[in-house]
């Protein structure tokens, strides 16, 4: 993967003003051919289908019938239509059912996520240092937020709890998808892959062939354990309760009336 593209990059006023839909007035004249909504799905669906790389605006031009110059009219440059196409993604993202679990809501919320970005994988190539200022994403994380409020956490450990599960969960997404992809461009699974190399390493002189035992016996007993579809979701959901688990027990040292404090 690559990661060549950066959200945030376009110009400030006119990204927000195509993000929350604030409109032009009107002018005379036929009714435009395009919309701001229809670019933006003609774009995420050709990410979909050949990833970031592909996505040029002669190519969205191709998509629509259109010719390349014309589509600056709706939207100023890549820089604008990526944070749209973000924007847009994460509106897929629904509420969670009512729950008084936070644990159940935070797991129910990164899973979405999780899914979001296996049907959507060109966003993990994108450089996420400034989110989107749209709807869909300010939802996104009012979600996130609510789901930790009133647990026992300052406002600051909310919002880092938050951030460290969105970490979490785009970088093991990130793992799943090039594991997927590894598997299409090789034409081997996981599983075909080990049972070809098993008989080369097993003519590895003994003496050699003992000097990595945790490494055998954890990887053989994984092995055996997850194949290839369900390892990587597995591991996710282990690796996420796990997380839940320290922030759980941080909650419990405050409501027993310790303090902490988050690293200056």
């Amino acid at each position: 993967m690559t990661y060549a593209d950066y959200t945030g990059t376009g110009d400030p006023r006119r990204t927000i003003e195509l993000l929350w839909g604030v409109r032009e007035k009107p002018r005379r004249g036929p009714k435009p051919k395009l919309t701001v909504e229809g670019i933006v799905t003609a774009a995420i669906a050709l990410a979909d289908a050949e990833g970031i790389a592909a996505l040029s605006v002669r190519r969205g031009a191709e998509r629509l019938g259109v010719s390349p110059m014309s589509l600056y009219t709706y939207i100023p440059s890549r820089a604008e239509l990526l944070d749209l196409m973000m924007d847009r993604v994460h509106g897929e993202l629904t509420d969670p059912p009512p729950s008084h679990d936070w644990r159940v809501t935070v797991t129910i919320l990164a899973e979405d996520a999780w899914e979001m970005y296996h049907r959507h994988p060109w966003l993990l190539q994108l450089t996420t240092g400034r989110l989107p200022l749209g709807p869909h994403t300010f939802a996104k994380h009012e979600r996130e937020l609510g789901a930790v409020d009133a647990i026992g956490l300052t406002d600051l450990e909310m919002d880092a709890v938050v951030a460290m599960v969105n970490g979490f969960v785009q970088g093991m997404a990130r793992g799943s998808v090039e594991s997927a992809s590894l598997v299409r461009r090789s034409g081997l699974t996981d599983a075909q892959w080990w049972a070809a190399s098993a008989p080369v390493l097993a003519e590895i002189p003994e003496a050699d062939a003992g000097l990595f035992p945790l490494a055998a016996r954890i990887g053989q007993a994984a092995g055996e354990a997850h194949n290839a579809a369900s390892a990587p979701l597995h591991t996710f959901r282990f690796g996420l309760a796990r997380i839940l688990d320290g922030v759980e027990q941080l909650v419990s040292g405050a409501a027993r009336g310790s303090e902490r404090e988050l690293p200056s």
